[in-house]
């Protein structure tokens, strides 16, 4: 097998990057999401709101693959407002709990200036291993 392409059913194509990789050995690298919807749109211009999504994309782009959230091995978070995040921990906890449960894979936060997409307020990545 060689790589395959992952883009879960519905969502509009990926411009210059693939939302998800799946390697032979059943490596899912999941390209960095934001809090934008399958169509691309922002329904949330709220640090909580926006987090919910990526993370939804993130289950999307597994679920698509195969895998479920326990297959999620690590998340890189890139924030651009570390005193939000900060302040907002219990509501922090309570949605990611929400979406992934009590999975807690290896995490890594990076503070950094701005994203890509101007009206985004985070990106996470992450990796997973299907069939583990």
């Amino acid at each position: 097998m060689t790589n395959k392409t992952i883009k879960p059913d519905g969502w509009a194509p990926a411009k210059g990057y693939a939302d998800g990789v799946l390697a032979a050995d059943g490596t899912l690298y999941i390209g960095g999401q934001i809090g934008w919807t399958a169509e691309q749109k922002f329904t949330s211009h709220d640090f909580i709101g926006q987090m919910e999504q990526a993370l939804r994309n993130i289950v999307d782009v597994v679920v698509a693959a195969g895998g479920k959230v326990e297959d999620i091995t690590r998340l890189t978070w890139f924030v651009i407002d570390k005193a939000e995040y900060l302040a907002r921990q219990r509501e922090v906890g309570e949605v990611y709990r929400k979406v992934l449960g009590r999975h807690f894979p290896a995490m890594s936060m990076l503070i950094v200036a701005g994203l890509v997409e101007d009206d985004a307020l985070l990106e996470i990545e992450a990796t997973a291993h299907i069939g583990a």
